[in-house]
């Protein structure tokens, strides 16, 4: 595995950084504590992975746990996409944010920020997760070799599970790379797209997380005998959440505990998790690894 220092991933986020054309986060407030204060409302972003709406009204209980566990009012946020909620971070309009790996790397080299939990899909687990390659059942894809000359979906282009990973497993495994013309590829912006896009056949393939493949799939959502499963990755540590370091000290103590303390079912069901685990910037390494496969085009971030 190719091993970058973390000046690559800066000029990744350079790159986003000069592209990006600064948004609001959808509460129309520009007003920020001063640093090392409460915020009066807290503001969390959840991630843009699926409808905007439904995560706000599945997160509901999540809201209410934790204005009842830090004694503030909470503004629940949907970003437009990774870009957006990268630079609202880094301007310090959000307070929490719950980041894909990826996302997180490119906030971290722009953001005084830090991660703290990660959800566990299973109790006294680690907090990490898989990506999975999907086909078409009649694409004629069996293995990622067969790639080759097919048309290939991703999520987001700063999306860790249905973008890079997946980009990594065809180019490291099967030696296809989009920039040498191997295959062709699309992003449809979020993994639920990603996995409808390879059911309706306007895909022959794409990559996404695992668990929610899994949820779709349980919810009825996409026919596993039409969306198949190629390869899963190995795992990577989930998907963090993280605050602004300048949050006062006795109250990132109290938001920490909130999450590793948090045993609500009502709150957790929207995640797929049995808990969160303790995580550190280290941790994710991993994927500032992976990080230099990942093909940059500005448009994608305009």
């Amino acid at each position: 595995m190719i091993r970058p220092a973390r000046s690559t991933v800066a000029a990744l986020a350079a790159l986003i950084s000069f592209a990006l054309v600064l948004t609001g986060c959808g509460s129309g407030s520009t007003s920020e504590p001063a640093a090392g204060e409460v915020p009066e409302t807290l503001r969390v972003a959840l991630l843009p992975d699926e409808n905007a709406s439904q995560v706000i009204q599945d997160n509901e209980p999540l809201k209410e746990y934790l204005e009842d566990e830090l004694g503030v009012e909470v503004e629940l946020i949907v970003t437009t996409d990774y870009s957006s909620m990268i630079e609202a971070m880094t301007r310090g309009r959000l307070d929490l944010a719950y980041f894909g790996p990826l996302s997180y790397v490119l906030a971290q080299e722009k953001a005084d920020i830090e991660p703290f939990a990660a959800l566990q899909e299973e109790e006294g687990a680690a907090p990490t997760y898989q990506g999975v390659f999907l086909a078409n059942a009649d694409s004629g894809i069996t293995t990622l070799g067969d790639v080759a000359g097919k048309t290939v979906a991703w999520g987001d282009p700063a999306s860790t599970s249905s973008h890079l990973i997946p980009k990594a497993m065809l180019a490291e495994e099967a030696g296809l790379r989009v920039d040498d013309g191997d295959y062709e590829e699309q992003h449809v912006g979020a993994h639920d797209a990603v996995a409808l896009a390879v059911q309706n056949g306007n895909a022959d393939a794409g990559g996404m997380s695992l668990p929610i493949y899994e949820r779709m799939v349980r919810d009825g959502t996409i026919d596993p005998e039409v969306v198949v499963t190629v390869q899963e990755s190995e795992p990577y540590y989930n998907y963090p959440w993280t605050m602004q370091t300048n949050l006062p000290e006795d109250f990132k103590a109290k938001v920490r505990a909130a999450f590793l303390e948090l045993d609500d079912d009502a709150v957790l069901e929207p995640f797929n998790a049995a808990g969160f685990g303790p995580v550190t910037d280290q941790d994710y390494d991993a994927v500032r690894d992976l990080a230099p496969l990942l093909d940059i085009d500005l448009a994608d971030y305009q």
